[in-house]
C-alpha cells in the first residue's frame, strides 16, 4: 500500500566538472602568482601563502561536512518514511480496539 518515492540521482555533466576544477585551479594559481610577485619581504609572502593553503583546506573540510550533513538528513527521512509505512501496514482499521 505504501508508495515509495523514487530517488532521482542527477549526475553532473563532464563540462560542469571540468569548469569547476578549472575555476578552482585558476583561482588558487592566480592568487599564488599574485602573492609571489608582491613587492614585500619573503616572510610576508610565506605568511600569505600559508593563509591561502589554510583557506583552501578549510574550504574542502566545510564542503565535505555540508555534503555529509545533507546525506544524513536524507537517510533520516528515508528511515522515518519506512517506520510510517510499517506502522500503516500493520494497522487494521476494522480490528476491535485493544483494552
Amino acid at each position: 500500500m505504501s508508495r515509495a518515492t523514487p530517488k532521482v540521482v542527477v549526475a553532473h555533466s563532464t563540462a560542469w566538472v571540468a569548469q569547476t576544477w578549472l575555476s578552482f585551479v585558476l583561482s588558487v594559481g592566480v592568487t599564488a602568482v599574485g602573492i609571489w610577485n608582491l613587492p614585500v619581504d619573503t616572510w610576508v609572502k610565506s605568511f600569505l601563502g600559508m593563509g591561502l593553503l589554510f583557506t583552501v583546506g578549510s574550504t574542502f573540510s566545510l564542503s565535505k561536512t555540508v555534503r555529509d550533513q545533507h546525506e544524513m538528513e536524507q537517510l533520516g527521512t528515508r528511515i522515518d518514511e519506512a517506520r510510517v509505512s510499517r506502522l500503516l501496514s500493520e494497522h487494521d482499521p476494522l480490528a476491535p480496539p485493544k483494552l
